[in-house]
C-alpha cells in the first residue's frame, strides 16, 4: 500500500495510474502538482486526487512514490526542485519514453538520492491528453518497461514493480540504452510518420478534399498525430540519434518501394508486401 503518491504533471498517464491504484485499492492519498490550478481542480472534482498543490515542495511533503510526468524537457528541472525537498525514504520513478536523457537529467540533479530513482516507462497511451483523459484501465495488460540503474534501491525498484502491477501491467526490464533504441523503433519513428504525413498532406492545394476523402486506414495510421506536440518535440531531442538513424534507413525502404513502383516490378512489390503482413500478423496478430 502506498500511502500517500504525489503526481508531478497531471494528464493522461499520470491521471490513469492514480484511477487504477484507487481502484485496486492500492493507494492512500493521491496529490498533484501543476501550472494548470482548472486542470488540477477537475482532478480533485473527478476523484482523481485527494488534493493539490502549486508548489512541487508541498506536493512531495511526505509522499512515499513521486511520479513524474512531465515532458521529456522540464524534467531536469523538476529533478533540481525535488532535491532539497524529499526524503531519504521516499521512491520517484518517472514515466518518459525516452530513459537515457531522464537518466541523465536525475544523475545530475539528485546526486545520492538517485538510488531512490527508478526510471520506467509505460507502454501505454491514448492521442488524448489533459486529467480527464485518464480512465483507470489504462495499464491492463500493457507493458511497462522499468530501467533501474546499478546503484538503485532493490527496495525501491519493488515498490515501484508492484504498483504497475497494481495496475495489471506486465513489468519488462530493459537496459537504458536497449530501451532507447527499441522505443525509437516501436513507437517514435512511427509518431514521426504520422505527423510528417499530416503535415506533408496539409501543405497540398487540395488538402481539404483529401481529408474529406480520407478512409478508415488514413484514420487509424494517423490518430497519433493527435498527440501532445511538447511531448513528441522532447522525445525527438532526447532520443534523436536512435531516431535519424531509424528515419534514414526508413527512407530507403521507400526508395526501394517507390523504384519497384517506377519500374513496374510486380514481384518486388508483392514479395515487400507479403513478407510484411506475414511479420506483421505473426509479431502483432490482428489487434
Amino acid at each position: 500500500m502506498i500511502n500517500k503518491l504525489a503526481i508531478i504533471g497531471v494528464g493522461l498517464i499520470g491521471s490513469s495510474l492514480s484511477l487504477a491504484l484507487k481502484q485496486a485499492g492500492a493507494v492512500g492519498q493521491v496529490f498533484g502538482y501543476g501550472r494548470n490550478r482548472g486542470n488540477l481542480e477537475k482532478g480533485v472534482e473527478l476523484g482523481v486526487l485527494d488534493g493539490f498543490e502549486l508548489s512541487i515542495a508541498d506536493c512531495v511533503r511526505d509522499a512515499d512514490v513521486i511520479v513524474v510526468a512531465v515532458p521529456l524537457g522540464a524534467m531536469q528541472p523538476v529533478f533540481a526542485e525535488l532535491k532539497p525537498v524529499i526524503s531519504n525514504t521516499a521512491i520517484i520513478t518517472d514515466v518518459g519514453s525516452a530513459k537515457g536523457s531522464v537518466v541523465a537529467a536525475a544523475t545530475a540533479e539528485l546526486d545520492e538520492l538517485v538510488s531512490r530513482f527508478v526510471p520506467g516507462h509505460p507502454i501505454a497511451g491514448t492521442e488524448q491528453s489533459g486529467v480527464e483523459a485518464g480512465f483507470a484501465s489504462l495499464y491492463q495488460n500493457r507493458r511497462v518497461i522499468l530501467t533501474p540503474l546499478e546503484q538503485t534501491d532493490h527496495d525501491a525498484t519493488s515498490v515501484i514493480d508492484a504498483m504497475w502491477h497494481e495496475c495489471g501491467a506486465i513489468i519488462e526490464y530493459l537496459s537504458v540504452e536497449h530501451h532507447d533504441k527499441v522505443l525509437a523503433a516501436t513507437s517514435h519513428l512511427p509518431h514521426m510518420l504520422a505527423y510528417a504525413l499530416v503535415h506533408y498532406l496539409s501543405g497540398l492545394n487540395d488538402h481539404d478534399e483529401i481529408f474529406r476523402f480520407a478512409a478508415g486506414g488514413f484514420r487509424d495510421f494517423t490518430r497519433i498525430a493527435s498527440s501532445d506536440p511538447v511531448m513528441w518535440r522532447d522525445v525527438c531531442i532526447a532520443n534523436g540519434d536512435a531516431l535519424v538513424s531509424l528515419i534514414e534507413q526508413y527512407q530507403q525502404e521507400l526508395d526501394r518501394v517507390a523504384a519497384a513502383i517506377s519500374s513496374g516490378d510486380a514481384d518486388e512489390l508483392l514479395k515487400l508486401f507479403g513478407k510484411a503482413k506475414s511479420e506483421r500478423d505473426s509479431l502483432i496478430g490482428n489487434c
